[in-house]
């Protein structure tokens, strides 16, 4: 016996989102796995030398491919994975706010603009995703 669903034409649309999001997410993880210090230069205009620091940021980056990676899953069957959804936008909104906050105080380069951007429009398209599943009547957490 199956609960509530999506119709066809919002799961279609939901499953374009998540593979959008995560080809978002896998597009700066796997270069900032590979390569954190070039990343950080990118993203803050100027090197990141501390083999530390160097493993801390590449540690970030290997949060950010997890969350690819359960985009990768919620995009297979969009209304069955919201904890992944709540996790993963939770996460995009305090690192969009916490780089706007970096940004605001000059530490970032301008290449932060598009992270910042690009990570809260995630935020509000998956903000919709939770009113239709509420809407649908498919429980969200």
């Amino acid at each position: 016996m199956s609960g509530p669903a999506l119709p066809a034409n919002e799961n279609r649309a939901f499953l374009a989102l998540f593979l959008v999001a995560a080809l978002w997410n896998l597009a700066g993880a796997i270069p900032g796995v590979i390569d954190p210090a070039g990343m950080f230069a990118r993203e803050f205009g100027r090197p990141l030398t501390d083999p530390v620091q160097v493993a801390i940021y590449r540690g970030a980056w290997g949060t950010s491919l997890l969350y690819g990676l359960g985009f990768l899953a919620v995009a297979r069957r969009p209304a069955r994975h919201a904890g992944v959804v709540a996790m993963g936008g939770l996460g995009k909104a305090l690192f969009a706010i916490n780089l706007a906050v970096m940004h605001a105080q000059g530490w970032t380069s301008d290449f932060a603009i598009l992270v910042i951007v690009g990570d809260g429009l995630f935020v509000v398209a998956f903000i919709v995703y939770f009113l239709r599943l509420r809407r649908h009547g498919i429980p969200c957490l």
